[in-house]
């Protein structure tokens, strides 16, 4: 028989701590977010559905970006054993420098629609956690002030080329004049994708006001409060446009680009020139050949060609072909420092963070941005600690096993099989 005895309230105090009540709500939202999806869904709670949805959404049926998402679900991994990981140490080397962590944020566009701070959040935070930040052709911030705000962090530009090619060789002049080191080819966007959640909310520049983004806005009186109380948006590149989302990348993009724009622009940049938007082991070849200094396997997020391949799935045979040549980036899916962890095993050099540093943004601003940095480090670190892997040089193909094969070799051989037309 247990004895039992009526509790001292100074026992009960000892066994029972309350938490300290956080009297700041965005720290406290911020503090109970554990996952990337935890700010996900308060950035939906925080943020019209319009500019929720050109983050959260992709192109067509957004098959692209659920397979990319869904091929990080679908992998097992291989702990070593009896291994010293008292100290990890999560920093890598990539285009010619440094970086605290595995991981840099991506070039998005329109952000501070998103959120006001934008990518002034983006590059402060980048800058506190000692990783690259990407600006796109498509940011709402200038490159001088992405400069001013990231002084002495790494800075890179995502550049596309436009039917104004004028407009162009003048970005990569501003951006080389600012310090940037690195600047980002990209190849995946001769037009805009079919984005129909932007279509179906009238998304654009400026917002489209209808009876149904009111009343969707009514609930959200503090982000029109941040838009309309903030300095106008301002393109780092389109100072005087306006339409839809589709309209302004389709007056910006240039199908008729080769690689004799490449050629060219490479030729005006001092920096690391790295090919963002391959999608085929053919062109990374091909790229790795030219002698470029990376490049980015990347479906843009799903945002493009839907159907497209899943970057992740391509990872493999795209580092074992030409590994050893060119450094690879990926990027489209991630949501888990797991992810990265993966990513690194099957052969990359780095990976980009798109709408997870979006979340962030949407869910509290620059220091949302500064815990998404966190949530993905932390997971980056335990993991590396559970794979009793110390350093992430030793990651490789063996602590990883996709499950989920819509594998390539397996796809060739049915291929293979078919019989010709005709």
């Amino acid at each position: 028989m247990v004895k039992r005895q009526i509790p001292q309230p100074a026992e009960i105090f000892e066994l029972m701590k309350f938490k300290k009540f956080e009297l700041d709500p965005k720290k406290r939202r911020l503090e109970n977010a554990l996952t990337i999806e935890d700010l996900r869904k308060i950035a939906k709670r925080r943020t019209p559905a319009a500019a929720f949805d050109y983050t959260d959404g992709a192109a067509e049926g957004e098959i692209s970006m659920e397979r990319s998402v869904q091929s990080f679900r679908d992998i097992e991994f291989h702990p070593s054993i009896l291994k010293d990981v008292t100290n990890v140490d999560t920093s890598t080397q990539i285009m010619g420098g440094s970086s605290a962590m595995p991981f840099g944020i991506a070039p998005t566009g329109f952000t501070r629609l998103m959120q006001t701070e934008g990518e002034t959040a983006g590059a402060g935070a980048a800058g506190a956690a000692g990783i690259p930040f990407t600006l796109s052709t498509l940011g709402t911030t200038s490159i001088e002030d992405v400069k001013k705000t990231n002084p002495h962090g790494r800075n890179w530009f995502q550049l596309y080329v436009m039917k104004q090619r004028d407009i162009s060789y003048g970005l990569v002049e501003r951006a080389k004049n600012a310090g940037f080191d690195t600047l980002f080819f990209t190849v995946d966007a001769p037009v805009a994708g079919a984005r129909l959640r932007d279509t179906r909310n009238g998304f654009s520049i400026p917002p489209q006001l209808t009876p149904q983004t009111i009343l969707n806005a009514i609930p959200r009186p503090w982000w029109w409060w941040d838009f309309l109380t903030t300095p106008k948006l301002e393109f780092a590149s389109l100072s005087e446009t306006g339409g839809t989302v589709g309209e302004l990348l389709d007056s910006a993009m240039d199908p008729s680009i080769n690689f004799d724009d490449l050629a060219e622009i490479r030729a005006m940049w001092p920096g690391k020139f790295s090919v963002k938007g391959v999608q085929t082991l053919e062109d990374a070849k091909k790229l790795a050949d030219l002698g470029v200094d990376s490049i980015v396997l990347s479906n843009h997020g799903g945002r493009q060609l839907d159907r497209a391949p899943v970057p992740f799935e391509l990872l493999p045979e795209v580092a074992r072909e030409i590994g050893k040549d060119v450094e690879i980036i990926i990027d489209t899916g991630i949501r888990n420092g797991a992810d990265i962890v993966a990513s690194l095993a099957l052969g990359a050099d780095f990976t980009l963070i798109g709408r997870a540093y979006l979340f962030g943004l949407m869910a509290g601003g620059r220091e949302g941005v500064d815990r998404t940095i966190e949530i993905l480090g932390e997971q980056v670190e335990r993991t590396m600690r559970l794979l009793q892997v110390a350093d992430v040089s030793e990651l490789n193909p063996a602590h990883v096993t996709q499950l989920r094969q819509f594998n390539r070799d397996d796809r060739a051989e049915i291929i293979g099989s078919r019989p010709a037309r005709g």
